[in-house]
This record gives C-alpha cells, sequence and structure tokens, in this order.
C-alpha cells in the first residue's frame, strides 16, 4: 500500500508539472499572437475553484492528472454550426485561433513540446550547477579495471591493473577531467600513452576514435573500463525470475570476482557481459563473511546482456559544476535521451522492438515511485528529464490530435492554399481519436499485466 500511494503522488506530481508546462508554452505563445484563450485549466473535471482575468477564465479542476488551454475556434466543432443550425461566428472573430495566419498557429502548436524540452534543459542545468552527485569515496589513481577484447586499448597492449601514469603528455592524469578532455582534443589520432604495470614502467600509443568528438563519447568507448570505486559489487535486488536468481544471487552479497576478474562497479560487469555475447560466468560472491561461488548465464534485453539483479549505490557527495560544463553535460543529456526515443520508434516500427515493451503511465508511476524513494536526487531529475523530453518529442509525431498533426495539416493547407474542410477535419480528428484510445488501452492493459502480481501468476 505504502509502494502504490508513494507512485500515485509522484506520478501525479511529475506527469502534472510536465503537462502543465506544456500547456503554458501554448498560452503564452497564444496570448502573444493575440489568440483569445478562454480557459487554463489545472487539471481536469468538474471545476473546484478559479477566477476570471481579462478573457480568460483561470481554473483547477477536480482530476489533477495535467491540464489543458482552451483556445476560440481551436477544434474544428468550434467551426460547425449549433444544434439548432444558427452558424458560429467564429471565422470572423479576429481573436479566434483560426482567425490567425498559418505560421503563428504552427508556432502555438510548437510551442508546447518546445517547453517540455526547455524545462528539461532548465532541470538538468540545475541539477549539475547545484547539486551534482559524484561519489564520496573513489579510486584516486587512474587504474584500469577491464579492457574489452578486440578494442583500440586492448590493441594497444593496456591491461586489466594498468595505471597510467601519463596521457598524451598530461602527468599522472585523473579520468575525469584529465583523460576524458585529451579523448576530446585528439578525436581519430593516436596519442602516446606511459603505464604502470607491477612497478614496471611500459610505452605505447592509443587511437582515439573519430566519435570522440561527440559529447557522448567517454573513455570506455575505447574499450578502457576505469577503475573509480574500491570495494567488490554490492547487491542491493535480484529480479525474480532472472538468470541471477537462478544462479543463487541474493540481496546483501558482494560479488568478489567475475571470471577471475576483480570487478568492483557494476557498469564494468555490464560491459563484461557484452563483449561475452551470453557466455556462461562464473561468480565469487561474498555473503554474510563467507565465500561460495556461483554460475549465471546472462539474457539478452533490448540488445543489452543482463543477470536481472541491481546494485548498491555508493555514497555520494555533491560537486556542482561552473556554468560553462553543467551546460555541456546538460545539453548533452538532452541530446542523447532525444535520440534514444527516435531510436525505440525506429525499432517498433523496424520490429526490432515489441509495442509491449513501451512504458505507459501505470509503469511510469512505478518508476516515479522508485525515483521518489531513491537516495539522492540524480534519479528524480533525469526522470523528470527523460519524461519533459518524451512527452515533447511525443507530441511533435505527425498524428492528429497531437501538435505535430496540427503543423502537419497546417502545411498541407499551406502547400494548397485552402484550409480544408472543416467536416473533413472533424472526422479525421474522430477518428484519430479512436486510433489513440485503443493504444492507450492496449497499453494500459500492457502495464497492468506486467506488474509483479501478475507475472508471479503466469507460468
Amino acid at each position: 500500500m505504502h509502494d502504490f500511494l508513494v507512485s500515485a503522488a509522484a506520478f501525479i506530481v511529475l506527469v502534472g508539472v510536465m503537462v502543465i508546462v506544456h500547456e503554458f508554452g501554448h498560452f503564452i505563445v497564444a496570448k502573444l499572437c493575440g489568440v483569445r484563450v478562454e480557459a487554463f485549466s489545472l487539471g481536469f473535471g468538474p471545476r473546484l475553484f478559479g477566477f476570471k482575468h481579462g478573457e480568460t477564465e483561470y481554473k483547477v479542476c477536480l482530476l489533477p492528472l495535467g491540464g489543458f488551454v482552451k483556445m476560440t475556434g481551436e477544434s474544428p466543432e468550434q467551426n460547425l454550426e449549433t444544434p439548432d443550425k444558427r452558424p458560429q461566428d467564429v471565422a470572423s472573430d479576429p481573436g479566434a485561433f483560426t482567425s490567425h495566419p498559418r505560421w503563428q498557429r504552427a508556432l502555438i502548436g510548437l510551442a508546447g513540446p518546445a517547453a517540455n524540452f526547455v524545462l528539461a534543459l532548465a532541470l538538468m542545468l540545475f541539477y549539475y550547477s547545484f547539486i551534482n552527485e559524484v561519489p564520496s569515496v573513489q579510486v584516486k589513481s587512474t587504474t584500469v579495471e577491464w579492457v574489452t577484447p578486440g578494442s583500440a586499448a586492448a590493441r594497444a597492449g593496456i591491461e586489466p591493473g594498468d595505471v597510467i601514469r601519463s596521457f598524451d603528455g598530461v602527468k599522472n592524469p585523473q579520468w575525469e577531467p584529465d583523460v576524458e578532455e585529451q579523448l576530446k582534443l585528439n578525436a581519430n589520432s593516436d596519442v602516446p600513452v606511459t603505464l604502470d604495470r607491477a612497478g614496471k614502467t611500459i610505452s605505447t600509443t592509443l587511437h582515439i576514435p573519430a566519435a570522440a568528438k561527440d559529447e557522448n563519447f567517454d573513455i570506455s568507448d575505447t574499450g578502457i573500463e576505469p577503475q573509480y570505486m574500491p570495494g567488490p559489487i554490492q547487491v542491493k535486488e535480484v529480479q525474480p525470475g532472472t538468470p541471477a536468481a537462478a544462479a543463487g544471487l541474493q540481496a546483501g552479497d558482494q560479488i568478489v570476482t567475475v571470471d577471475g576478474h576483480p570487478f568492483h562497479f557494476v557498469t564494468t560487469l555490464v560491459a563484461y557481459l557484452q563483449a561475452g555475447q551470453g557466455q556462461p560466468i562464473h561468480l565469487e560472491i561474498l555473503r554474510s563473511g563467507v565465500k561460495t561461488s556461483l554460475t549465471a548465464k546472462p539474457v539478452k534485453i533490448n540488445s543489452t546482456w543482463m543477470l536481472g539483479f541491481s546494485s548498491q549505490l555508493p555514497p555520494y557527495r555533491n560537486q556542482p559544476l561552473a556554468f560553462p560544463s553543467a551546460w555541456k553535460k546538460s545539453v548533452a543529456f538532452c541530446n542523447q535521451n532525444s535520440l534514444l526515443v527516435f531510436e525505440v520508434l525506429e525499432r517498433l516500427f523496424t520490429h526490432r522492438v515489441s509495442v509491449t515493451q513501451l512504458m505507459g503511465p501505470v509503469r511510469i508511476a512505478q518508476a516515479a515511485g522508485e525515483a521518489a524513494e531513491m537516495h539522492g536526487w540524480m534519479p528524480k531529475f533525469m526522470l523528470a528529464g527523460e519524461i519533459s523530453l518524451n512527452l515533447g518529442i511525443l507530441n511533435l509525431l505527425p498524428f492528429p490530435i497531437l501538435d505535430g498533426g496540427l503543423i502537419l495539416l497546417l502545411v498541407i493547407e499551406g502547400v494548397m492554399r485552402h484550409d480544408i474542410n472543416v467536416n473533413v477535419k472533424e472526422r479525421i480528428y474522430q477518428a484519430a481519436f479512436v486510433v489513440l484510445m485503443v493504444f492507450f488501452v492496449f497499453i494500459m492493459f500492457n502495464d497492468v499485466t506486467n506488474l509483479h502480481t501478475f507475472t508471479h501468476a503466469k507460468p
């Protein structure tokens, strides 16, 4: 019951804020263009309270799941005759949505998604500028934890356990910012690297791929998995029905070695699983002070090999970034997550991802509840930023009812040089509404059947 209440409250607050910001984008641009806004509502359903200022009624409604903006002449049915056959004079109303130039109407449609993009950027900029949580305990030396076979680092002869003493002339560098900065400066180039291997000095040359120019490129893309943390991987939770559960892994276990490799952080284990391509792995674990061995066979989910457990996060401290660095990381976050949405959509249309894997309101609520109860601010800000970006991008899809559909119809009308018949528009919107509702019901059904209560009941 506690989890349900937390998830419900987090979902209402999170999605409510996202939708309100979206509608405020439409509202402010409509006002600037001189379109009459009849109502700005927080929530849906029966009106609880509110006030009227000028031509707009500002109100709070019963269902706190977002909000809406009502503009004169916005919907096709407002341009049709009333039931008693008296025509509405929307077309001649200078304050009506349809009385304004198409470019202004397109701007109003674009303003909602744009507001979500701005919100996501602002959230991440605030996080990186004033919070930016980093592990409290970190390994000070630039130690290589593992090297991906066949990678640029492997071809350079770099091995696990090596300590980087010099990287492109930088003596005793740190992973951040020294090595990361040199990567960006040497895209598609060879850099000299000096290593300390068990007290022996080794010189080599590492080729930096051309992709290093990308903001999302990091040292792991060269094949090097850095050792950031001391100590073994701490298991926080094991998901039922996964390879980790089948192998006997339990919450509280410490993974000391993986196939003999002393990994310290879960990102290295993830990289190791991808390189292994599903090969069984042998885990040496420490459970209540007693060592034991387990064997697990990873499974592939959404193109990623996984075991099915979550790790215990290390303790964190705040390390705010200077504005230029915070801006770069915020923009990179938005770019990366925006491209991810398009990648998922492309895989849906090419049948490489099933529609059943999409998250609907129930699973978003679960994610919001989990983020709300997680320690620290990072999961909360990142989930909010991701949802805001998703809301903005999905609303730009060229589907009637969505903002992208409105813009598409305006473009078509611009090419035709006349408005589409109101009756035709109404039929388009009605058909689109039915399709959208069927899809929504399907996603809701899929969400509910994927809850733990139902998945445990499946054979």
